[in-house]
């Protein structure tokens, strides 16, 4: 069976220098906000091009706590109206509606997925704050187009980039630095994983990353004083050590995705499958390969049949899930489309050649 996702395989390659973190943590004392979270910060805000990096718990956390600090800043407040896609997952939402912000839901592009931005001006009312836009499936949206919006009607731009570390723009500007402040998450499915939750948050802005830093931190300045209500949403020691062994090969296992995309979008030719959107830049770091059928499940069920494991990302929209029954009345067509007939291939940097190929030979026979 080739298996959708095998994690012990990605960090099969890592074991040495994990033990060898391991160890050296166990020995340290310092288990909480010490000397390896202080050097991931400085690494991963290098590694995106950016001033300051938080590190945080989730990339959930991530999010929510760059509105908190927002709000802690009074460039937000409550009900404030936040546009975000109606194409990603839930977590982009929640993290809207959990700092009692207003959601408001924009269709996506269907040839990428991400956020149509000819969409999103027709979308803003004298209430709209913010935009929060999502790198889908690790493909950049369009960045120069939503900050052109952005500037123009005095909104903040904040990016999710919870599934696009290393995704670069034609201007060599890396996600995570091309907005006003970014999330990522480190859930160890992502392009670059850790070994159980954790997230980050960046930014150029001194006086945002100092708020962050503080509420994630129960807003402490000092270990007994606090300036203000905050979270308990650190970055974990030990997962920010093995963070810091898996970040000098992300680039090379990006660039392994993108090859494994390029085999799959130059070989697969059947004509119920359409393959997704690439321009062959490194905009696109294929956290997920989706393609589309209209016979979606039957297709997934033949490959299982064939040995072959996928994925649904995602089959139900934020906009039709229990936890939002406020948007029971709201339509959303090219989204509720999208999650009809996607479907994940396998798509990780320790596939085999031969996986692959057995991968396209069998979706070419469907």
């Amino acid at each position: 069976m080739i298996k959708f996702l095998d994690l012990k395989l990605i960090n099969k390659r890592f074991e040495i220098e994990f033990k060898a973190k391991f160890d050296r943590f166990l020995n340290s004392g310092q288990y909480i906000l010490g000397e390896e979270v202080l050097k991931f910060e400085k690494e991963f805000a290098a590694y995106c091009g950016t001033t300051y990096c938080v590190g945080v718990s989730s990339g959930l956390d991530a999010l929510e706590l760059i509105f908190e600090a927002y709000k802690v800043l009074e460039l937000l407040k409550e009900g404030d109206e936040v546009i975000v896609p109606a194409n990603t997952y839930i977590a982009s939402v929640l993290a809207i509606s959990n700092t009692k912000l207003i959601p408001v839901l924009v269709e996506p592009n269907p040839a990428t997925f991400n956020i149509d931005v000819n969409n999103i001006e027709a979308a803003i009312t004298k209430n709209t704050k913010a935009v929060l836009g999502v790198h889908l499936y690790g493909q950049l949206y369009e960045v120069d187009k939503l900050k052109a919006i952005c500037k123009t009607n005095n909104l903040l731009l904040i990016e999710d980039a919870a599934q696009a570390q290393g995704a670069t723009n034609e201007k060599g500007r890396k996600a995570g630095s091309v907005s006003n402040a970014a999330a990522f998450s480190f859930y160890p499915t992502k392009n670059l994983g850790a070994l159980g939750d954790g997230g980050a948050v960046t930014t150029n802005n001194l006086e945002l990353a100092e708020t962050i830093y503080k509420l994630r931190n129960y807003g402490r300045s000092s270990t007994y004083e606090n300036d203000i209500k905050g979270f308990n949403c650190r970055l974990d020691e030990l997962q920010a050590a093995f963070l810091r062994v898996k970040l000098p090969c992300l680039d090379r296992d990006n660039l392994k995705r993108q090859e494994l995309a390029n085999s799959y979008l130059n070989k697969i030719k059947n004509p119920k499958i359409a393959l997704p959107y690439f321009s062959g830049l490194a905009d696109h770091v294929f956290h997920q390969f989706i393609i589309r059928c209209q016979t979606r499940d039957d297709l997934r069920a033949f490959l299982y049949q064939h040995g072959i494991e996928t994925s649904i990302h995602y089959p139900i929209p934020t906009h039709k899930q229990g936890a939002y029954a406020e948007f029971e009345k709201q339509r959303h067509p090219i989204t509720e489309k999208i999650h009809e007939d996607v479907l994940s291939l396998p798509m990780n940097p320790v596939l085999a050649p031969f996986e692959v190929e057995k991968i396209i030979d069998v979706i070419n026979r469907y």
